[in-house]
């Protein structure tokens, strides 16, 4: 079984619920089928050793050389630490930051958590997609805090909402490991 079968089969056991009724609803109201609790598989060791080489395998066959990697927190928390601990094991380490919800009051006040600087080429990164709104959030504070914003690498799309759609409308590509295909029931 490679890596990435073997992160679909996590996720499917750990995160995924499918309904023949839309009974799960989503941030924006909606109905669904089908749901996806990512923390449950971001938030466990082996699925984080997957997520980490997977990534980063995706970064390098792009051809991409970012300086760091994160997202909005919690959702990209976890995905931008196993990156930048497999990028380190690798021997071409990318850092990792974390972007806030809102800045702290006081302090630095900083948006961005990191070692990040101006000018910096990012990979912006993301548990789910569905309307891509949380993405934007974090690509609107990434530019805000001046870096260069090379992909969006999203760990699932439920290709549903326009999320893609909407993300690339901001001027960035975005791929995802994983979408709604690997997890839907054969003719769903």
């Amino acid at each position: 079984m490679s890596e990435r079968e073997e992160l679909i089969e996590l996720v499917r056991q750990r995160s995924f619920q499918y309904s023949e009724d839309p009974v799960f609803t989503l941030v924006s109201g909606k109905k669904s089928n089908f749901y996806f609790n990512l923390k449950a598989v971001t938030y466990y060791p082996a699925s984080l050793v997957l997520i980490g080489r997977l990534m980063y395998e995706t970064i390098r066959k792009q051809g991409l050389s970012p300086a760091g990697i994160g997202g909005l927190t919690m959702g990209a928390d976890p995905i931008a630490i196993a990156v930048a601990y497999t990028s380190q094991l690798a021997g071409n380490p990318i850092q990792a930051f974390s972007v806030r919800k809102t800045p702290k009051s006081h302090g630095l006040r900083l948006p961005i958590e990191g070692n990040m600087e101006p000018g910096d080429p990012v990979i912006v990164v993301e548990d789910v997609v569905t309307t891509g709104s949380s993405t934007i959030k974090a690509i609107q504070a990434v530019r805000d805090f001046g870096l260069e914003i090379l992909q969006v690498i999203a760990l699932l799309d439920r290709c549903e909402e326009n999320g893609r759609a909407n993300i690339e409308a901001c001027g960035v590509e975005m791929v995802a490991l994983l979408d709604i295909t690997d997890f839907m029931p054969e003719g769903g």
